[in-house]
């Protein structure tokens, strides 16, 4: 391999310690593929027994280890009077201050950060090899004293020790920095291909949805004048198949609104106005019990619901909420539907809940994304876009939703709406 560093050892050898197999393959490869001779411990009690007997010219070892982990280790060859001018690497993730002074507390070289990029572990290891004189030329050992975290740490590494410990440190920050600033960089330029890429698919789905209405209009517009104009010269068949065509169109109708509500939802600007939620839910139900004429349930709302938000897309949210109750709860002998108010101190909880067919809740991570759906289309007619649409618009208006429910026992469906002035 071919790099900046060329480290000769002759019969001298790296000592590293690494418990897990993973990493030590991936460092016993590094040495092999720099033609550097090393032996790698799994166990730090092994590898302090094996440099007594023959001292290695450098030592790397992972801190996290069982039973003598890599601090215990470094200080104890550094208390050793053959081992103690060994310099000692330690793997570390330094997620915390304190793994720099216990670092410096056992007298640690050098600290290589994890994640580590190996042409950076190997200037580390020459650098350290190319000044084993310069370090020895350091002063004499002076016991220093801190305070951290209400502890205190003796340190009695030397100043040249400490001073590489900590700009190995330093190099690790900025390294890592480098790497958030390019990570931070290239999620910024995502997010930009995201929003792009979603403002495609909105126009995309508002042209299709517009564009399917004309022939789909001339689809019913025909067959209705069959139905009317023709029914005595078409056999019963003939009107069966007429009446499932009109059936159809009706069902494609309300996927087209469907899916433009949808679009809008996400497209809309947003303009907060104060809304009686308790009036507007009065007039969505009776709406619906008008077209819906089988189904005639026990309604509840609660007085006095009061909200700024955006009444356009609240209309939307209510309608949706409501519909589904209505729908869900259509099949048992005495249904009922409440829409009422849970106080919170930062935020409106507001629920619609009914005594209908629910669902298991182990699949309700489902519900909010667009065309899942838990029921069967002969069950209950829907494509599932509407629980999508309700997310979407409580969402940008900084809420959250989220429904609690068993099968069998009705659902209840929550959604929060932040306090607005």
């Amino acid at each position: 391999m071919l790099t900046s560093y060329q480290i000769t050892l002759g019969d001298s050898y790296i000592m590293a310690v690494e418990d897990s197999y993973v990493q030590a393959k991936r460092l016993q490869h590094f040495f092999d593929e720099n033609k550097i001779n090393t032996i790698v411990y799994s166990k730090a009690i092994d590898a302090y027994a094996a440099a007594l007997e023959k001292i290695p010219v450098l030592i790397i070892s992972d801190i996290m280890m069982p039973g003598m982990d890599g601090y215990e280790f470094c200080s104890k060859i550094k208390a050793h009077p053959v081992l103690k001018e060994v310099p000692v690497i330690l793997l570390t993730s330094l997620r915390d201050p304190l793994d720099i002074i216990k670092g410096l507390q056992a007298g640690a070289d050098n600290f290589i950060t994890k994640p580590y990029d190996e042409m950076y572990l190997l200037s580390r290891i020459h650098y350290l090899l190319a000044n084993r004189e310069m370090r020895k030329s350091g002063s004499a050992e002076m016991m220093i004293e801190i305070m951290f975290r209400g502890n205190m740490y003796a340190i009695n590494s030397e100043k040249k020790q400490i001073l590489d410990l900590l700009l190995s440190v330093y190099e690790a920050a900025i390294q890592r920095n480098d790497e958030l600033i390019s990570t931070q960089a290239k999620l910024e330029a995502s997010n930009e291909n995201l929003i792009a890429a979603n403002e495609e698919l909105e126009a995309f789905s508002f042209t299709v949805s517009h564009d399917l209405r004309n022939p789909l209009n001339v689809i019913s517009g025909y067959s209705q004048i069959l139905q009317l104009d023709y029914s005595n010269q078409l056999d019963a068949e003939a009107i069966e198949f007429l009446e499932r065509i009109q059936k159809a169109t009706v069902s494609m109708a309300t996927l087209i609104d469907d899916l433009l509500q949808f679009s809008r939802s996400g497209r809309a600007e947003i303009i907060s106005k104060p809304i009686d939620l308790s009036q507007l839910a009065r007039s969505i139900m009776e709406d619906l019990e008008n077209n819906n004429l089988q189904s005639k349930p026990r309604v509840f709302i609660q007085e006095g619901l009061n909200i700024n938000a955006d009444p356009s897309l609240i209309h939307v949210v209510l309608e949706n909420l409501l519909s589904n109750a209505l729908k869900y709860s259509g099949k048992i002998p005495n249904p009922e539907i409440t829409f009422g108010l849970l106080k919170r101190e930062n935020e409106h909880i507001f629920f619609v809940k009914d005594n209908g067919a629910g669902f298991d809740m182990a699949k309700a991570a489902k519900l909010f994304n667009p065309f899942q759906r838990l029921h069967a289309s002969h069950e209950f007619q829907g494509i599932g876009v509407g629980l999508a649409t309700v997310r979407r618009i409580i969402e940008r208006h900084g809420g959250r939703v989220w429904a609690e429910s068993e099968p069998g026992q009705g659902a209840t469906f929550y959604f929060s709406l932040p306090f607005l002035p």
